[in-house]
């Protein structure tokens, strides 16, 4: 029988920060870790500095937060996680996920998969040095699926404590299907927990990638949970609310988020951005999500995006993720 369901968020550079993460823990259930977007750059001076406020919670809402690192510099990893050791943290995480190029290219993230004695050399100076638990979020490779394998063999060597595979390549984004086939064999080679990453968009995605991946328990959402917030609980099975009680509590939490944003800001404009980053994703919960996303998408002013905000709930429905609107924009592009 399998254990209880764990679900974590998945960090976006830009939405999921530390503002996001404290109002939706406020407003939803069900998600059992935080992960932060990547710090990185952290021998630079006041690098940590600016971010240095987020160190003071290891936990929002009581969720437990993991500060995520992309690096490829074993002395900088040792030193961020010999400094949220220090902090109270239980976990930090290292990006070997990131796909864009502009950090593949300079192999970090997922542009250092396909060098594992590279990851290897790194693992063998940072692991002896460090007592935090260490976890990896990677992809399948970034040229090739068997890149996974060589990796594995270099993971399964050091006391790492999860391993979340994003079941797709770097080179693909986000683009194209997942390789639950990839993945199922690197699960069967892993020594090391592993966490499931990739298209988990609706409850009905759930149940399906839940039968073909028996072994798995604890499940990365990122897209999917920002296009519909209230994805973990209904996975878990906590939701009872109708959808115009959705709505209703949606409205409240972007509100807020939104309020969070100016205050964070000190009421400057850039404050609708964040918002609006966030809409991108939202708006396919909504019927009608390009003409929702292209009103939101116009405002200019506080006054405006608050008005259009308020004609969007009472205009559009609130169809949540079953409707499955994301997911046919996907299979359009």
């Amino acid at each position: 029988m399998k254990s209880k369901t764990q679900i974590y968020l998945a960090p976006f550079q830009g939405i999921t920060t530390y503002t996001y993460r404290e109002v939706y823990t406020r407003y939803f259930d069900g998600v059992d870790k935080l992960f932060t977007p990547f710090f990185t750059g952290i021998q630079k001076p006041n690098s940590l500095a600016k971010r240095a406020f987020e160190f003071n919670f290891i936990k929002q809402n009581n969720v437990e937060v993991v500060p995520q690192m992309l690096s490829k510099d074993a002395v900088e990893l040792t030193k961020f996680a010999n400094f949220c050791d220090k902090k109270g943290f239980k976990e930090v995480n290292w990006n070997l996920g990131c796909p864009y190029p502009r950090v593949a290219n300079k192999k970090r993230g997922s542009g250092m998969l396909p060098y594992p004695d590279m990851v290897g050399e790194i693992l063998g100076q940072v692991m002896p040095n460090t007592s935090i638990k260490f976890s990896i979020k990677c992809r399948l490779g970034y040229f090739s699926e068997n890149e996974i394998l060589d990796l594995l063999k270099v993971y399964n060597s050091f006391d790492i404590s999860e391993l979340t595979i994003h079941a797709r390549l770097g080179k693909q984004l986000y683009k194209g299907e997942v390789n639950h086939e990839a993945f199922k064999k690197a699960l069967s080679l892993s020594n090391i927990p592993v966490v499931y990453n990739g298209d988990v968009f609706s409850k009905s995605d759930f149940n399906a990638f839940n039968l073909q991946l028996a072994e798995i328990n604890t499940w990365m959402i990122g897209r999917g949970l920002l296009v519909d917030p209230f994805l973990p609980m209904k996975i878990k099975g906590l939701l009872k609310l109708s959808l115009e009680e959705q709505s209703d509590v949606i409205y409240k939490f972007i509100t807020d988020l939104y309020l969070a944003y100016r205050k964070k800001n000190s009421n400057r404009l850039q404050s609708i951005g964040g918002v609006k980053e966030l809409w991108g994703s939202l708006a396919y919960s909504f019927g009608e999500p390009q003409r929702v996303f292209s009103k939101i998408k116009k405002t200019s002013s506080f006054d405006d995006y608050e008005e259009v905000v308020a004609s969007v709930f009472k205009e559009f429905s609130w169809l949540g993720s079953d409707a499955g609107l994301y997911k046919k924009k996907l299979n359009k592009e």
